[in-house]
């Protein structure tokens, strides 16, 4: 398959990451969608490291998936305690960061 499939694949999962970013008030689907737009980020690095036979893409992408997974614990871990807290992880309803 041609290198631009990837890369229009990569553009369009990172353009619905931003959406979702940008669009949803759950804090969950906007966490999700930051993990959309690491993969996608890791897609585009893979691809070009396949195309011009380097192994730096892929380093990169190793480097991601550690800072995605550092992400993922203290994410979630935030999450759950503002759920205890406030009881819902609405966004609109986290504007202010008093105990």
């Amino acid at each position: 398959m041609p290198t631009s499939f990837f890369l229009a694949l990569s553009a369009i999962m990172f353009v619905l990451g931003i959406l979702g970013v940008l669009l949803r008030r759950n804090a969950l689907v906007i966490f999700m969608s930051l993990e959309l737009m690491f993969n996608a980020a890791n897609l585009a690095f893979v691809t070009f490291a396949n195309q011009y036979q380097l192994l730096t893409g892929q380093i990169f992408v190793f480097f991601i998936m550690a800072v995605a997974a550092a992400e993922v614990a203290v994410g979630l871990a935030l999450m759950v305690a503002i759920f205890r807290n406030k009881g819902s992880v609405d966004i609109d309803q986290l504007n202010s960061l008093k105990g």
